[in-house]
Formats: structure tokens, sequence, C-alpha cells
């Protein structure tokens, strides 16, 4: 692929592991408000069933069907409420903390540091394109270590637009001064992702992190983050 010179990568769960640093942050505040001692609830049950709760809100702000507020006031409300407790007060708290505290977590996802590397000892110009909150996003990038690697960081809140809408797309090539033809996106979301930049008109490598298997001609896809290096 001797024509891509700018890799647009997402952040969360292809970089930076969110789901295991919000299984972290979620399994503290679950201990220190002694959830299991005055409520009975389980953890592993209490997190699977707020981590389908968030995945659902998330693909609705995606879909643009509520705002983050929304998700902010009711991911853990909801998931209180699956198990009897109704408790506004307890809910806002573990969302408020939540957001601090995850950051004392900078898991990345296996392999991260070293194809970051490989891809600038290419001389590839990096990039990142996320859906995230603005607030944590450059956030996590410098408390991971892997910020210097980016010459542009794009934030959804940044640009009051999500992925996969095409509009997030160009603010992003803009910024960083790219063409779509030299230009490539890895992100492990099926629609925000792939759907998004082929819609867009870059090129683009699905991470199947949960071995969803797509079946779609000529489409490139990776299992694990050095598998990179098979196509760049």
């Amino acid at each position: 692929m001797k024509y891509i010179r700018h890799i647009f990568f997402d952040l969360d769960n292809t970089l930076w592991d969110h789901r295991k640093n919000a299984y972290l942050t979620i399994k503290e505040l679950f201990r220190n408000q002694k959830i299991a001692e005055n409520y009975q609830i389980d953890f592993e049950e209490f997190h699977n069933a707020y981590h389908l709760i968030n995945e659902k809100l998330w693909e609705q702000i995606r879909d643009e069907e509520i705002d983050k507020d929304y998700l902010r006031k009711y991911r853990f409300y909801n998931t209180f409420l699956k198990f009897g407790v109704d408790d506004e007060k307890l809910s806002l708290y573990f969302e408020h903390h939540f957001l601090d505290e995850i950051l004392n977590y900078n898991e990345l996802v296996d392999g991260t540091l070293d194809v970051l590397n490989y891809l600038k000892s290419k001389d590839y110009k990096l990039h990142i394109i996320s859906n995230g909150f603005q607030e944590v996003t450059e956030r996590k990038c410098i408390l991971s270590g892997i910020a210097n690697f980016f010459e542009t960081i794009t934030s959804a809140d940044s640009v009051g637009i999500r992925k996969p809408r095409p509009e997030i797309f160009e603010h992003s090539l803009n910024l960083a001064k790219a063409v779509k033809k030299e230009s490539i996106l890895i992100g492990d979301d099926w629609i925000a992702d792939v759907k998004g930049a082929q819609n867009f008109g870059i090129d683009v490598i699905f991470f199947d992190v949960l071995d969803e298997n797509p079946q779609e001609d000529h489409l490139k896809f990776i299992k694990h983050l050095s598998e990179i290096q098979t196509y760049l």
C-alpha cells in the first residue's frame, strides 16, 4: 500500500483497552460502595448487565437517538434498576467517579506500542479519530503514553458529529492535511469505523476483536494489531 501516508486510528478498544479499564474501574467503585454487602448483587452479573446497557446506549448515541447527557444519566441508573435498586444518587455517584477514575487505569490493547513504533519507523503520519468524550480522549492518550505518536487527535465532541457521519472524517482529514487516497482508518466498530470510512471514501482495516468474521469481498481485517504489518 505504497500510496498510504496517513493512518487514522479509532481509540477505544482499538488502541486504548476501554473494556478492561472500565471493568477495573467499576470493580473498584463496586467494592468501595460495598454494593455486594449492601444489595446482595454479584459483581460479575452487575458488570455484564452494565456492559450490555452501555453498549446499547453508545449505539443510540452513534445513531443520534440520544445525547451524551442521556447516556451519563442512565447507564448506571438502568444497571442498578435491573437489580431492583432505584437510587439515582448512587447511580450518579458511579457515573461521576467512573469518568475520573477510569483514567487511573490505562491498559492498552495488546500490541499497541509495537505497532505504533513500527508505523512511525515507516514514516507514516498517525492520527486519532474517536467517538469518545472530548474531555477524556486526549487524557487517555497522554496518560497511557501514546499521545506523542499522533499528529492530530479528533474527538466527536470537538466537532459535534460522530462516526459514521462523513463530516467527522472530513474534519479529521482536513485537520491532518490529508487526502482520501493517501488515508486509511483502523477501527473495531463495524458501523462507525468500517461503514463510516467506506461511505466517506477512504480505505479501512477492520480490527475484528470480537471475532465477528464479516463476509465482505476485499475487506482488510485483522485479529491482532501485529497483523497490521501485513498491510502497511
